[in-house]
């Protein structure tokens, strides 16, 4: 063998290389092209080919970066899309993993009008608080657009059909195309500035995007926001969006919508001013009927007939209270001399003079009139007095005996008071 020789590469290392240089040398690329043999897989990553005058690379977008897309790609649509440089190994070829994709051209300019109008949103230049009502009655418009245009045609049309009577300012400028931006704003600035008109009105037909832009100017933005005349933008078709739209103080879908909002058809104007006639009777018939109801609440027959409602629910509680009352005393007074007859009785059956009535006596010490309770009390040759119910006796002590004595052996009195013991 050669010891000379160089050593071969392996197909996997030399690819390695490859990939290495490759990935370090590019990476972040923003690449422009047009897609062709654009194929979605089931799982949601895109493969496709961008491709030019010159070359052709291979591109895919994985299922996690797809939500990032503002449009449906296909073939044939140019984009630009920013990514990394790969190399497929197993395929042995390079490709471009793409982090975003946005469309080339227009897509390019929707970014523009995107960003600027995130800016002047920022600046308040679109908030709904800075807008001011349209003249309900405006006798003359400034309209600023291209004389020759179908937008001027058609809001002379919607006038002229509705009778309004309303003087049309024309302020005319090119509304496309180089220039177009600074015309619009200058005319917008000199009907405000002038008070050309009550309102005015910023019109075109409908067109491009690219046909629309110097609607999206923001020279043209910042004169409608920084106008004091009221602005109407009807800025091409009812799908049409432009920036002095959102800036206007009234949008209008069509050039013939904005000359509706500025007049009023005289028939309809006529059936508005009927209803509200209609409208304002009906009401005061209303009034008149709930007033003549009030009224009839104070007549001299109504008043006194509430006073009575009032008072005679008050007369009957009286009553009530008065018959509760009397009921309640009598009652207690037929209960107090029941009582009262009770305790007489129990009293005369407890009296001195009721204890003597049943035949009981007492024997008081002649002397002094005290009472005598025990013998002890009245010593032999005293004098006592016994007092019965009606009566009374006055004798001399000749003996004294206990209880024993007295009731004897057998419990019969053996003596009585003033009886000699030996007799």
């Amino acid at each position: 063998m050669d010891g000379g020789a160089q050593k071969p590469l392996s197909v996997g290392e030399l690819t390695r290389r490859i990939k290495y240089a490759l990935e370090e040398r590019f990476p972040n690329i923003v690449l422009e092209g047009e897609v062709s043999n654009f194929k979605a897989s089931a799982a949601g990553h895109l493969y496709f080919t961008l491709k030019d005058e010159e070359a052709v690379i291979q591109a895919v977008m994985f299922r996690n970066r797809t939500n990032t897309l503002a449009f449906e790609p296909a073939d044939g649509k140019l984009v630009v899309v920013t990514g990394n440089v790969s190399v497929y190994a197993r395929r042995g070829n390079y490709q471009i993993i793409c982090e975003s994709m946005r469309l080339a051209g227009v897509g390019s300019i929707l970014a523009t009008l995107e960003e600027r109008k995130q800016r002047l949103a920022a600046e308040g230049l679109f908030d709904e608080e800075r807008k001011r009502p349209i003249p309900a009655f405006p006798e003359r418009v400034a309209v600023v657009t291209s004389p020759t245009g179908a937008a001027i045609r058609d809001i002379l049309q919607v006038l002229g059909r509705r009778h309004s009577g309303i003087n049309l300012v024309v302020l005319p400028t090119l509304v496309q195309g180089d220039g177009a931006a600074a015309g619009i704003a200058a005319q917008i600035r000199r009907a405000d500035r002038h008070r050309l008109g009550d309102v005015i009105v910023v019109t075109r037909g409908g067109g491009s995007l690219e046909d629309l832009l110097p609607f999206s100017d923001e020279a043209v933005v910042r004169a409608v926001a920084e106008a004091e005349t009221p602005v109407i933008a009807a800025v091409g078709h009812e799908i049409d969006i432009s920036l002095v739209e959102l800036a206007a103080d009234r949008r209008a879908p069509t050039p013939s919508a904005a000359a509706e909002l500025v007049s009023i058809d005289r028939g309809e104007y006529r059936r508005h001013i009927l209803g509200l006639g209609r409208t304002i009777i009906a009401g005061l018939k209303q009034k008149v009927e709930r007033t003549r109801f009030a009224v009839e609440q104070f007549s001299s027959e109504r008043m006194h007939r509430n006073f009575e409602q009032f008072v005679h629910p008050i007369h009957q509680r009286f009553d009530d209270a008065k018959e509760s009352l009397l009921r309640n005393t009598t009652e207690r007074i037929t209960s107090t001399r029941h009582r009262l007859s009770v305790a007489v009785k129990e009293l005369e059956t407890l009296s001195p003079q009721a204890v003597l009535e049943r035949g009981f006596s007492i024997v008081t010490r002649a002397e002094d009139d005290s009472v005598v309770t025990d013998a002890a009390e009245a010593p032999v040759g005293s004098r006592v007095v016994a007092r019965f119910a009606h009566s009374a006796i006055t004798t001399e002590v000749q003996e004294q005996h206990n209880d024993a004595d007295i009731r004897g052996p057998t419990g019969a009195s053996g003596s009585t008071l003033g009886e000699d013991s030996n007799g």
